[in-house]
């Protein structure tokens, strides 16, 4: 009993290690890879078994030939015993492929309103092509091409009229012919709503992008459902459009939302060496009315920087993309050090907007009042100011992009007189790009402009509309906002124009861990004449958390005196 035992499980050790061979002359590599793929593991089996088993590969070996168009395939098998316990029972496959099949006549054609679609693709690949090696998956691949396109674009009483693949092996050619009748395309019905959503019919009807009638396309169930993800009135969506429900070859759109919680609060903690540490909060009603109305608050508190905003709602036509805010807030803030204060009250109207293009666009009249010192010159500024924005933002990640780019363009102006202390015209440009190069090298840009056309800017200008340069976000190796011109008592007191630009360098060690390098450059001054610009070196690390890469930097400043500055800060490179 004991050496039975014994021999039973010598035995099952042989068996569990038992190998595939394939050996193919002349060598092809995807052959052996897909024989390999069609027989699979030999399991446990010792010698016997093999024997046994290989009459079933030898003709999984055959069917993986001919998938790839060898059809006059020469295949021999051979068991191979186990001569110790190191060396396993093998089953040799030993394969001559011959001559493959040449594709000779090869028809591919959509027929009915499918054919009349630019959108609507036909398979053209080269593999399809007369002369072509014969190969089953691009024949498959392309019947599936057709298929998901036909469920795509609503032709659901589509089918094929001729689906033929022959075989000549003699002759050593293969014919196809795919022609495939689409059948009327479907449309979409009307949309109708279920759940416990508390919004009129009128704004729900107005979120979808597509009226009753519009050609079958899934993608437009995909964007309605995303869209209405998307709003911040609902906590779960789903979107029904069964062709199986399907009358008169018009497909209904069923969608059953579930309302989130009318109030939301956010509380958090920061760190930066621009403004030190710093604490935010946020209240949000996200639904006042059926109309769908909301309004919130948020604040900030630091060192340097304590402002209050307030904000109201209002859903524009399309709801989803258009709004008019109504926002007012007050902020107080010391610039350059303490060298500039400024308290600022700010109230009006903005329409916010996302154009088809893609850009987004915000209107806005805003009523300034700041009472300001800048040094030991003190001022009170009034300035009803219109003013528009532009954005676009073009990126792989919100959180974490690899490759992307944003543009940013604002101006706002005023007029004596009409509420406003002076003339001024107030514009900022800000271009960044990224881009990353074989996985591991990430190249960072940005480059900012601004300017003021004004004829009081020494006495009628506010801290608020001038400009400053200098800390984690302008010119590391600097302090926040040092970088300025100055009165004749040395006080920092802002700008007319700023000029600044980075470039940087980060290398990935792993997916979270990242080392950087970079220059900054840049200045603020108050002629156009070429300005002085101030330079930065250093080196980081970046640390890719849950909530946005975290950044800390060494910077030293290579125009002033000074030793190496410490730069802290966190949120997207984009």
């Amino acid at each position: 009993m004991t050496w039975g035992l014994v021999f039973w499980v010598a035995s099952f050790a042989a068996w569990g290690q038992s190998e595939l061979l394939v050996k193919v002359k002349p060598a092809n590599k995807a052959l052996k890879a897909n024989v390999e793929g069609y027989i699979g593991t030999l399991g446990d089996r010792d010698e016997e078994a093999l024997l046994r088993f290989s009459r079933g590969a030898e003709e999984q070996a055959r069917k993986a030939a001919q998938a790839l168009g060898y059809y006059q395939t020469q295949i021999d098998t051979e068991v191979k015993p186990a001569s110790d316990a190191d060396h396993p029972p093998q089953l040799i496959i030993s394969i001559n492929p011959g001559e493959p099949i040449r594709l000779r006549n090869v028809t591919v054609r959509i027929e009915g309103p499918a054919s009349e679609m630019k959108a609507f693709r036909v398979p053209n690949s080269k593999a399809l092509r007369a002369g072509e090696q014969l190969n089953h998956g691009h024949y498959e691949d392309a019947k599936r091409l057709i298929q998901n396109q036909a469920s795509r674009y609503g032709f659901f009483s589509g089918r094929f009229s001729s689906q033929r693949l022959a075989v000549d092996p003699q002759a050593g050619v293969a014919d196809i012919e795919l022609v495939y009748q689409s059948g009327p395309r479907y449309r979409l019905g009307a949309v109708t709503f279920g759940g416990d959503a508390p919004l009129d019919e009128d704004l729900l009807q107005r979120m979808v992008s597509f009226k009753p009638g519009t050609p079958y396309d899934s993608e437009l169930i995909a964007e309605l459902n995303n869209d209405l993800q998307s709003s911040g009135y609902f906590e779960g969506v789903r979107v029904d459009a069964a062709p199986t429900a399907a009358v008169g070859e018009e497909v209904p759109v069923d969608v059953h939302l579930e309302t989130r919680k009318p109030r939301t609060m956010g509380l958090g903690l920061g760190f930066s060496t621009d403004v030190g540490p710093r604490g935010k909060a946020n209240w949000t009603r996200h639904w006042v009315n059926p109309q769908g109305h909301s309004y919130g608050w948020e604040t900030e508190l630091s060192a340097p920087r304590q402002n209050v905003g307030l904000w109201y709602d209002i859903p524009l036509d399309p709801p989803l993309t258009d709004k008019l805010r109504f926002a007012g807030g007050y902020q107080n803030e010391e610039l350059a050090g303490t060298d500039t204060l400024s308290k600022l009250l700010t109230v009006g109207p903005e329409w916010h907007s996302k154009l088809p293009s893609g850009w987004q666009r915000v209107i806005s009249l805003k009523y300034q009042r700041e009472e300001y010192r800048l040094g030991d010159d003190s001022g009170l500024s009034n300035l009803l100011m219109p003013g528009v924005s532009y954005s676009f933002l073009r990126s792989d990640n919100r959180i974490d992009p690899h490759n992307g780019y944003r543009l940013q363009f604002d101006v706002q102006g005023a007029k004596e007189g009409l509420v406003s202390d002076t003339n001024l015209l107030h514009g900022n440009v800000l271009l960044k790009g990224l881009t990353t190069l074989g996985h591991n090298h990430r190249f960072l840009g940005r480059v900012q402009f601004g300017g003021s056309a004004t004829n009081g800017f020494k006495n009628n200008i506010p801290p608020s509309l001038r400009f400053f340069a200098g800390g984690d976000q302008s010119v590391r190796g600097y302090d926040y906002q040092t970088l300025s011109p100055k009165n004749s008592d040395g006080d920092r007191i802002g700008g007319r124009y700023l000029v600044a630009g980075s470039v940087e360098y980060q290398y990935s060690l792993t997916e979270k861990w990242r080392v950087a390098t970079f220059v900054d450059q840049g200045n603020s001054f108050n002629d156009l004449e070429l300005p002085s610009l101030k330079t930065g070196v250093g080196f980081g690390v970046r640390w890719v958390s849950p909530v946005g890469p975290l950044r800390l930097d060494l910077a030293k400043a290579l125009d002033d005196e000074g030793g190496i500055r410490l730069h802290f800060s966190m949120g997207p490179e984009l």
